[in-house]
């Protein structure tokens, strides 16, 4: 009987540990939370280990500063770091420097969050289409519902009038790098 007790008592004082090392470590998360730097949700999820997810690549793109940044803006780091899958057809900076001139930085306002989610929306399609996937006259419904139709040229897949320069494979879908904007319709 005392052998029992030793055990539950042993047990008891290991739970009881645990649980206070659990509120210690909630007490930290909480305080590193409320810093500028502390990423909430999917995107907060350090893996240093495990292939990058398409922000991820992004984010370590020297030619997608801008994309990356308009993502931020338009706060949807965390849905595209998210499960997917995902066909993203990221343009590089050259190709938001062949928009006019203001164009970004008036989508980059405040004010402008539908517009820029528009934008951005337009240039996601919810699965993985690998570039032999991608067909002459295929069309795909983006995420923001309006459609984008696939053409081949020369031997070179395009998305609208844009070409498709690289194929990057991600953890949650792929990067197709395209060098222009895709401007949906206006509504």
């Amino acid at each position: 009987m005392k052998r029992v007790l030793f055990i539950f008592g042993i047990s008891g004082a290991i739970a009881f540990a645990g649980c206070n090392s659990g509120t210690n470590n909630t007490e930290n998360a909480t305080q590193t939370a409320g810093t500028e730097t502390a990423m909430t949700g999917q995107s907060g999820v350090q893996d240093e280990v495990s292939t990058p997810n398409v922000v991820q690549i992004a984010v370590g793109s020297k030619d997608h500063t801008t994309l990356v940044k308009a993502v931020q803006a338009a706060k949807l780091v965390d849905a595209l770091s998210n499960a997917g899958p995902f066909t993203v057809f990221a343009p590089v900076n050259a190709a938001f420097d062949k928009l006019p001139a203001g164009t970004v930085e008036d989508l980059l306002k405040p004010e402008k969050l539908e517009a820029l989610v528009d934008v951005l929306e337009y240039h996601v399609y919810v699965g993985v289409l690998r570039p032999e996937m991608l067909q002459d006259g295929m069309v795909l419904n983006q995420v923001n519902g309006k459609n984008v139709t696939i053409s081949n040229k020369d031997g070179k897949a395009m998305v609208n009038n844009a070409n498709i320069v690289a194929s990057i494979p991600a953890a949650n879908g792929i990067i197709h790098v395209i060098d222009a904007v895709l401007v949906p319709a206006a509504k």
